[in-house]
């Protein structure tokens, strides 16, 4: 079991254990991330929106080839333009915005990792929601399996 697949995993049994819907999958939690990246126009978009937040230097670790730099909660919804996307995101997992705050955190850096191999934004044949596709289903492919 992957990294990522641990932090999904532990994400959604907190999210049960806490009684608020039941708990989230990490299919679902998966979607959270790709709602985030559709609301953003796309990784690109997500990323030119971190950078003008002031959360640039991360970002580009992400992408980067070398070790993922942290970024808090906070400055992570900050950056995002507040609490009003994540709660949405929240919303549809049944847990609160500091739980998907923090899971964003940890997550999106790995996720971003993921998707930029050899440390460069990926191509996109037919657009912004293909990229979109095809990095959720690679990451799906190799960090949930069995």
């Amino acid at each position: 079991m992957g990294i990522l697949d641990s932090l999904l995993q532990s994400a959604a049994g907190a999210a049960g254990n806490a009684g608020q819907g039941g708990g989230a999958s990490p299919d679902a939690l998966m979607g959270m991330v790709g709602s985030l990246l559709q609301q953003q126009g796309g990784l690109g978009g997500l990323l030119g929106t971190l950078e003008k937040a002031g959360l640039g230097d991360a970002a580009k670790s992400w992408v980067g080839t070398g070790e993922n730099l942290p970024v808090s909660p906070d400055a992570l919804v900050n950056a995002l333009g507040g609490s009003g996307q994540l709660a949405q995101l929240a919303q549809g997992l049944g847990l609160d915005g500091a739980q998907v705050s923090g899971l964003l955190a940890k997550a999106l850096p790995m996720i971003i990792d993921q998707m930029t191999p050899g440390g460069q934004l990926p191509a996109a044949q037919g657009g912004q929601g293909d990229l979109l596709q095809a990095g959720l289903k690679a990451l799906q492919g190799s960090l949930f399996r069995s």
